[in-house]
């Protein structure tokens, strides 16, 4: 999610950094404002992540963290990677929030799992769920890409050109976001990475957002924005371009790559 290129580096060099990434783990420090914890990461999740400071690694995701994530609140983190935004949301909801994380690869959601397991008290806790989310509830084929495990996808749909192919395949279950509502409480906040499967899994999503409750970050492919977009606005939502500063920020009619969406029934506007 939110994601940008680790500099302009030559093919070859990025090759072999990508060989050197494979399952490779590190430890990196979340930033002190977001309570500093250090979380298992790994570069072959993207390369961004051999950079020490997570700051620059990914600094919308976590200005959006604590723009969205209020004290008691409860954070649906669905394609959460190596968990950056479910441990930031886990700092700021504090001990009276809870934290669902969902992550297909079961490779990074064991990594996501090992880091939950030592957040410090006075934090929500963060449950890990490793699967698939999509339209259906069922079995899947998920594609770990050859690259950066973060652009691996669904077999149903393309993915992006970051997968740089298909380096392995597997089975996973599939769930809805709705099935999700039968077994965790409903979120406050959801954040949603799925490579390519957006639409599907907001389709998933019906009595979650007739529910018009729920703050919705978002990534959205060019080639389901036209489709998100009727959605979102069909079920009340008002879109933003999260990658707008706050004070800048106007409702859009197409979703961006990094959309924000709220319920507008509500009257809401993002918070600062």
């Amino acid at each position: 999610m939110l994601r940008g290129p680790l500099g302009r580096a030559p093919q070859a060099v990025r090759t072999a950094l990508e060989r050197l990434s494979r399952d490779r783990v590190v430890r990196r420090r979340l930033p002190p404002e977001l309570g500093g914890h250090t979380l298992l990461v790994s570069p072959d999740a993207a390369m961004k992540l051999w950079r020490r400071d997570l700051r620059q690694a990914d600094p919308l995701l976590f200005r959006m963290a604590r723009e969205l994530v209020a004290p008691g609140a409860t954070v649906w983190d669905i394609g959460a990677n190596v968990g950056l935004f479910a441990a930031a949301a886990a700092f700021l909801a504090g001990p009276a929030g809870r934290v669902l994380a969902v992550e297909a690869d079961d490779w990074l959601a064991d990594l996501l799992r090992r880091s939950a397991g030592t957040l410090p008290p006075g934090q929500a806790p963060i449950e890990v769920l490793s699967a698939a989310v999509g339209g259906t509830v069922g079995v899947a084929d998920f594609l770990v890409a050859s690259r950066g495990r973060a652009a691996s996808h669904l077999a149903s749909v393309a993915g992006s050109t970051q997968a740089g192919g298909v380096r392995s395949a597997r089975k996973v279950m599939m769930v809805t976001l709705d099935w999700l509502l039968g077994w965790f409480p409903p979120p406050d906040v959801l954040k949603l990475d799925v490579e390519g499967a957006e639409l599907d899994c907001l389709r998933g999503a019906a009595r979650l957002l007739a529910r018009r409750r729920t703050t919705l970050l978002c990534e959205v492919g060019a080639g389901n924005a036209a489709a998100v977009g009727d959605l979102l606005a069909a079920a009340g939502y008002a879109l933003y371009d999260a990658n707008q500063p706050l004070a800048a920020r106007q409702p859009v009619a197409l979703p961006a790559w990094n959309t924000l969406a709220i319920p507008a029934a509500s009257g809401a506007r993002p918070a600062g």
